[in-house]
């Protein structure tokens, strides 16, 4: 794909969706959006990215934020500045705390310092999240595949890659091996980790422990299957950089044999039997024989999958899972006057969530799907041209969050899909 700059690629949205009016004013807004509005630039070069209406840099979200300006980064100098400057926060971020979610721009203590764990200046929330660790490597590997960038590669990335490879070989061992706990008081159970902050139990199989969702909500069952999965990937990645440019055997073994875990616990453990879909994946497992069937509008998502590099669009046990979820079985489903989509238990009922419309889209291969999100889009904007976290399926002027970064760039991804514009995987 060659090199394009933004006006190119705001003319070829024009042209591709010229019977889109809405779409075109929803998409420009939303590209502009990321780059006018959170970005705060250092001094010493790197870059603090707000997530929206928070004043916190979550790591999930910056990295989400970025990924549609990787097609424009190749020959965007200003912009390439931007990626390596976040890169650069996020392994000093990782090195302050590998166990944090979210962190402040300084050391002021701002956010949910009154949390029993341990707590510091720099941090905003320490919800342990196996996603978040996973999105800085991204990031760095995307960045690489889409500009020909290696400066990223340096001895704090390789710092960063050492402490999340060591917090993930660990946290096989969550009840063995962890010191980490959560507890919030006064505050919805999705909001705390039962069993005094160590959350339930589980049984070693291979893949490594989450405290919480990539929402911020507890999971019910301590390995979290998407999140596994895209472990994987990054892993996987992380074994091609280090042949590339790290040079360090002891640590590419380790990756490799590490990754192979995770993917045996996955196959054993997360691969379930449905009697009406067939072989399909677990959204959370404890390696005890509990299972939960569900999905989650945020990403890293079981409808996510082959957007996340871990399989193809075409997978069977893929196909499967997605016709379940997009279903009454996912409790998380909802269908309503204006749209049909996937929500999130962080949401109330009933509220479907923009992000989720966005992966659908992307990852679907029908183009009546594509067209009948679209519209769903044009509907559910209540008026302002932008996207949201969750709205009322039966009246989307009922939304949850005015300015939410993640899901905007969500959506400008969707709609560069379509156009036939995609971020380079490999």
């Amino acid at each position: 794909m060659p090199a394009l700059t933004e006006n190119e690629i705001i003319q070829l949205v024009n042209k591709k969706m010229k019977d889109r009016p809405k779409i075109i004013q929803m998409f420009k807004n939303c590209y502009q959006n990321t780059l006018e509005t959170t970005i705060h630039r250092h001094d010493d070069g790197t870059v603090f990215m707000l997530t929206g209406d928070i004043p916190a840099m979550w790591l999930r979200d910056s990295v989400n934020q970025l990924r549609p300006y990787l097609i424009l980064a190749r020959q965007d100098t200003d912009l390439q500045k931007v990626i390596e400057g976040v890169l650069q926060t996020q392994y000093q971020a990782i090195a302050r705390d590998p166990y944090a979610n979210a962190f402040n721009e300084f050391d002021n203590h701002q956010g949910h310092q009154k949390d029993l764990t341990e707590m510091s200046g720099w941090i905003w929330e320490r919800k342990y999240e196996i996603d978040s660790l996973c999105y800085p490597i991204q990031l760095a590997y995307l960045y690489w595949k889409n500009t020909g960038k290696t400066e990223h590669f340096n001895r704090d990335f390789e710092k960063a890659v050492q402490l999340i490879v060591k917090t993930w070989r660990t946290e096989q061992y969550h009840r063995e091996k962890s010191s980490y706990s959560f507890e919030r008081e006064h505050c919805p159970a999705t909001d705390t980790l039962g069993r005094e902050g160590k959350g339930s139990e589980v049984a070693y199989t291979g893949m490594t422990w989450s405290g919480f969702r990539p929402s911020d909500d507890a999971c019910k069952y301590g390995y979290l299957v998407p999140s596994n999965m895209f472990a994987v990937v990054v892993l996987r990645y992380l074994e091609e950089i280090n042949a590339e440019f790290l040079l360090d055997k002891g640590l590419g073994q380790e990756i490799f044999s590490l990754r192979l875990e995770i993917e045996q616990g996955i196959e054993q453990y997360a691969v379930i039997q449905d009697d009406e879909f067939g072989a399909v994946y677990a959204y959370e497992v404890d390696g005890l024989g509990q299972v939960h069937i569900m999905d989650d509008a945020n990403v890293p998502s079981l409808i996510a999958l082959p957007y996340l590099d871990y399989c193809k669009q075409d997978d069977p046990i893929y196909l499967n899972t997605r016709k379940m979820l997009l279903s009454e079985r996912n409790p998380y489903y909802y269908e309503g006057k204006f749209a049909k989509g996937i929500g999130s238990p962080h949401t109330p009922v009933d509220y479907i969530w923009h992000i989720a419309l966005s992966i659908q889209g992307i990852t679907a291969t029908d183009e009546s799907e594509k067209n009948e999100l679209l519209d769903m889009f044009e509907r559910t904007d209540a008026g302002t041209h932008f996207v949201h976290e969750g709205f009322n399926k039966n009246n989307p002027d009922e939304y949850t969050r005015e300015w939410f970064s993640w899901s905007n760039a969500m959506f400008v991804e969707f709609v560069l899909s379509v156009c036939g514009l995609e971020v380079k995987k490999a």
